[in-house]
């Protein structure tokens, strides 16, 4: 169905694209590395579905009116704008408002980050932001609209084909988002200390809002 030289010619684009530091890995560090390990799972799953929905969609050429109409790319431009803003910027706020003063005394462990923060470590809830971060973000259509279609043969079934390759850049997103929580699984007394914490955040709620900026404003 597919050329093997295509297949890995695929395969090494969207690698690479997944390697790159980005939204995804630094919600995905964050998360872990803040011992939501539930979580941090959901982000990838919600982050992969959106991956599959894009690229159905792509298959079946409903992406392709996305690129063709100006104002439905502009709204969900937009729209995947303000919820990285929005996220980015509780981020920092949450951040800038916790002091030492207001963490509970501890004896540096963060066993109180890990006890407040339970009621956070979902799966449902990560599978919601990750699967909202990526469907409002514009450029995951406009990238498999481009991508995808040279990658499938001539008469070949494209949503069987689309699928396919869809799933290839799903697993290796899989990988590598094992790779970064098992790093940040590794280094998680440290990450959830109080201080180690509000770095975390601020750290990850910049780079977010910074994501948003250059979506709003981008080309």
């Amino acid at each position: 169905m597919i050329a093997v030289d295509a297949l890995w010619t695929f395969s090494l684009m969207v690698g690479l694209l997944t390697l790159t530091p980005g939204l995804d890995t630094a919600l995905v560090l964050r998360t872990a590395g803040l011992g939501h390990r539930r979580r941090a799972w959901g982000v990838v799953l919600g982050i992969q579905s959106g991956t599959l929905v894009w690229g159905v969609l792509t298959s079946l050429g409903v992406t392709a009116l996305l690129t063709a109409s100006h104002l439905a790319y502009e709204t969900l431009r937009w729209a995947g704008a303000a919820y990285l803003l929005w996220m980015g910027g509780r981020l920092l706020w949450t951040s800038w408002r916790r002091s030492v003063a207001e963490c509970p005394k501890t004896d540096g462990t963060g066993a109180e980050v890990r006890s407040g923060a339970r009621a956070d470590n979902t799966v449902l809830g990560g599978w919601r932001q990750g699967i909202t971060t990526n469907l409002l973000n514009p450029k995951m259509g406009a990238f498999y609209v481009a991508v995808l279609p040279q990658f499938i043969p001539a008469g070949a079934p494209h949503l069987t084909a689309g699928v396919l390759l869809t799933g290839v850049h799903i697993l290796l997103a899989v990988i590598w988002a094992c790779a970064l929580i098992a790093f940040a699984h590794v280094l998680r007394d440290r990450l959830q200390r109080p201080s180690a914490r509000r770095f975390l955040d601020r750290v990850t709620g910049t780079a977010i809002a910074v994501f948003g900026l250059r979506l709003a404003f981008g080309e």
